[in-house]
């Protein structure tokens, strides 16, 4: 304990089981994958607006918005350990929330979709 590094690293090993040899990669590729993995998200919702129109493109949207939120919240349990189903609604849950807060914002400030 008197080497105040040599301590941290094992207590972080035995503690949380993280082994700082496992914890490769750098800021800048994280933030790469961060980027694309968000813009990605992102377009997915809009896809349908590119097809089609009026309360089918906001239907096809909400689906596909789910669809994705779900697979994140099932990819999720590779870290977490968790039930696939729990995680996958879970996600879909927080999400379809916000975008009703969004809507419920959008209705305050007299935005419309028509």
């Amino acid at each position: 304990m008197q080497d105040k590094n040599v301590a941290h690293q094992i207590l972080v090993k035995e503690e949380l089981g993280i082994n700082a040899e496992d914890l490769q990669g750098s800021a800048m590729e994280a933030a790469i994958t961060s980027f694309v993995l968000f813009a990605f998200g992102a377009i997915l919702p809009l896809l349908p607006y590119f097809f089609t129109s009026g309360f089918q493109a906001i239907w096809i949207s909400a689906v596909v918005s789910a669809m994705g939120l779900f697979v994140i919240g099932a990819a999720i349990t590779l870290f977490t350990g968790k039930n696939v189903w729990y995680s996958g609604f879970r996600q879909v849950i927080f999400g379809l929330a916000a975008a009703a807060v969004t809507y419920g914002i959008g209705s305050l400030i007299g935005i419309s979709l028509g």
